[in-house]
């Protein structure tokens, strides 16, 4: 219907919502430009339907139907002075040359559209909604210029002229709706500025005296003119350009566009920024590290036309069953004029019947009705930070029975934390009171502020999220393979047998520094450090001259988003399981923390997409979420494979759908939408092929004997209502929450 639309892949029109037809000739690919015509095909619709509506009212107003219904007849005027050899048509009366003249030019002006559409469904072999309507418009008007011009009997003009009319408006109504419904790509172009405005560093500048100075300035240019490095200004208020990092500034940033997180993102020094985020009340000068297709917003841009490109299982049926119904519109079309015309009704009535019928079988709403619904849901989904890769993908989300996990970096943090702080309760500091947490805290952080080990890191970061002060530190040492030593000057440590004047040395690392100790641990202590070593947590003990001040442990931290994501996975009767690399002790204690149905441990690499095989031996659906390149083996046996938007590449092309905020709670995400798409989807399915149950067999004439007749241009108003009512459904998913 649009040939100026193209695309270098499979896809819908984003006009009208119709499959696009592949072509042999090469044409320029306008690989995310989907605002070139948007709403020129839209008007010119509306513009032929007012056209022909106005030429109609005349060719029904001369028509018989009139007459028949109201007992009406319009006025009679006869052309004469006539030649003695005769011309055709004169001496005709007028309400016979009115339907001819002006129905000929409804079918050439209003019809023009679907005839040249029909004929590039069938140079590409795929006949379908515009094959049948050309036939039954064509049909119509053939006949009833014979019977005009050699006087064979009633004319069709003003079933013709309200047909073509009325499938003018069908179409002007339901591209209205389809433009409001397919906005993915068109919203994601939105985001990024028309411009830049770009810090040029050392401006020679003239100054009214004439002598010259360096200074920075800034220019506004063109999108297309920025490049990687270029330092730009982003004002309060103002749209990011291209990916980059700030240099200089603090402003919260809203990314929700991107990556569905509502709330606005703090930026400072060395913060990450992403193109098409709306800057916050602050200004921000940020150095441009990607730009054009290598930025976050294009490779969104990329996931969501190939999802647009893919099909599901669903549209692959439709789309066969629109064929077939073509087929078998064309051939009842043909069987039922044939046996019409072997009856007294005569060749109009039997041509009638035919057009009524290619109308009424239209596939058209059953062409919108899946590839509608996708694209709306891959919008939604890309909205909440949910990249839809491949549609069947989000099909199969809506079968799975079991969700396996990776551990690191999915369920955890991927980074060492502070789990428990045991203090020595017999050790008394300077005030002969016990130590206390944040104190034993504070004392192993001190230390471990000169180490650069990730365990270090972790304890000092923990002190500082509280907010403790460190005390002064001299002689630091590192202890290969045991940890860290150090002195420490500060009055709470003095204690009988510790004299805090010269600075007093403590150790903090692990077990083998505490050997001499060991044996002075209360029991209290010791079945503290017993049930942590049992949870594979890592211990970290602490001591001042020789006395054990206590201990603290660390593991790989939890996120608390696994615990809302797995309640809720459950909430939906779904299981969840755990696949790790970590010990049987590890293992055990996160998936008892989480409540996790079951789980894999001390799992290598080349294991997992075997453990993800063993799952299905038992006849489960499994989902597999993770995120490193040693994941892309067991995403890709999944029936679905959901990579955590902050992993690897390798990951992420391995599966077919991608967390953008990495966060676990969008799993439960993905499964309602897959089951609100495919619900959508079936009552769409319905909307589009129930009514020819009933309207094809009244088409074709077979309850004549009762009276019950269906006109041509009824049948197009059935029709069309179907596709509008599918589109408006579709859109209704929008509404729904996910």
């Amino acid at each position: 219907m649009h040939p100026e639309v193209q695309q270098n892949k499979p896809g819908i029109c984003p006009e009208c919502g119709m499959a696009l037809i592949s072509q042999k000739s090469k044409v320029k690919s306008q690989k995310f430009d989907f605002d070139k015509h948007a709403g020129h095909k839209t008007n010119v619709f509306k513009k032929k339907f007012w056209v022909s509506l106005v030429l109609t009212i005349p060719v029904v107003f001369y028509s018989d139907i009139l007459e028949k219904l109201f007992g009406f007849r319009a006025p009679s005027f006869k052309i004469g002075n006539c030649p003695a050899n005769g011309i055709p048509l004169c001496g005709e009366k007028l309400e016979i040359l009115i339907p001819l003249i002006l129905g000929s030019v409804v079918f050439f002006y209003g019809g023009w559209i679907f005839l040249s559409s029909a004929l590039r469904e069938l140079r590409a072999r795929l006949p379908g909604m515009m094959t049948l309507i050309a036939l039954a418009i064509t049909a119509a008007y053939l006949w009833s210029v014979a019977a005009v011009i050699f006087k064979l009997g009633e004319t069709l003009f003003w079933e013709l002229t309200t047909l073509i009319t009325v499938m003018l408006l069908g179409h002007w109504m339901e591209m209205r709706a389809v433009q409001g419904a397919q906005s993915a790509l068109k919203e994601l172009s939105k985001l990024l500025p028309d411009t830049a405005e770009i810090i040029i560093q050392n401006a020679k500048i003239k100054n009214q005296n004439g002598s010259e100075k360096f200074q920075n300035e800034t220019k506004i240019i063109s999108l297309a003119e920025l490049r990687v490095g270029d330092l730009v200004f982003v004002r309060p208020g103002g749209k990011i350009p291209a990916d980059g990092v700030v240099i200089e500034g603090r402003s919260e940033v809203n990314e929700a566009l991107m990556t569905g997180e509502s709330k606005p993102v703090l930026k400072t020094k060395d913060s990450e920024v992403i193109a098409g985020a709306i800057n916050g009340d602050g200004s921000l000068k940020i150095k441009i590290t990607k730009i054009g297709e290598h930025t976050f917003l294009a490779g969104v841009m990329k996931l969501v036309a190939e999802a647009q490109a893919s099909k599901s299982r669903l549209q692959m049926l439709s789309d066969k069953a629109a064929f077939i119904l073509t087929i078998i519109a064309v051939l009842t079309g043909g069987l039922t004029f044939i046996l019409w015309l072997l009856t007294d009704q005569g060749t109009a009535f039997a041509v009638e019947r035919l057009v009524a019928v290619l109308v009424i079988a239209c596939p058209h709403a059953l062409g919108l009705a899946i590839p509608l619904v996708a694209s709306i849901s891959t919008t939604m989904g890309a909205r909440s930070g949910l990249l839809v890769r491949q549609r069947l993908a989000l099909e199969a989300a809506r079968k799975v029975d079991i969700v396996l996990f990776d551990k690191t970096g999915t369920l955890t943090k991927g980074e060492y934390g502070i789990t428990e702080i045991i203090p020595n309760s017999q050790f008394l500091i300077s005030n002969q009171l016990p130590i206390t947490n944040d104190q034993l805290l504070k004392i192993a952080a001190s230390v471990d502020t000169h180490s650069e080990h990730f365990i270090a890191k972790a304890i000092v970061t923990e002190a500082r999220k509280r907010k403790l002060e460190l005390f002064r530190v001299e002689g630091f040492q590192r202890i290969p393979g045991q940890g860290v030593r150090a002195k420490i000057y500060s009055n709470i440590l003095q204690n009988v047998g510790i004299s805090g004047k010269e600075g007093i040395e403590v150790l903090v690392g692990g077990e083998s520094l505490a050997f001499e100790t060991k044996n002075r641990i209360p029991e209290a202590v010791r079945t503290k450090i017993d049930a942590v070593s049992q949870q594979g947590q890592t211990i970290i003990y602490v001591i001042a001259d020789g006395q054990m001040l206590g201990i603290l442990a660390l593991a790989d931290l939890i996120r608390e988003e696994s615990r809302e994501a797995i309640k809720s996975l459950k909430n939906m009767s779904v299981k969840v399981a755990m696949i790790t690399g970590d010990s049987e002790d590890v293992a055990s204690w996160v998936a008892r923390e989480l409540e996790i149905d079951e789980y894999f441990a001390r799992v290598m690499p080349d294991q997992k997409s075997e453990k993800v095989k063993e799952l299905q031996k038992r006849g489960l659906k499994v989902a597999m979420v993770g995120d490193g390149i040693n994941d892309a083996p067991a995403l890709t046996q999944a029936d679905l494979g959901i990579a955590i938007g902050a992993g690897t590449n390798v990951a992420i092309e391995s599966a077919g759908i991608i967390l953008v905020k990495s966060d676990p709670r969008d799993i439960p995400k993905i499964i309602k939408l897959s089951r609100l798409t495919y619900a959508k989807m079936i009552q769409n399915l319905f909307w589009a092929t129930g009514y020819n149950i009933v309207a094809l067999p009244l088409a074709a004439g077979v309850l004549v004997s009762y009276g019950i007749l269906l006109q041509p241009a009824l049948s197009a108003v059935f029709m069309s209502l179907s596709t509008v009512i599918v589109a408006f459904n579709a859109m209704l998913l929008r509404r729904a929450k996910i």
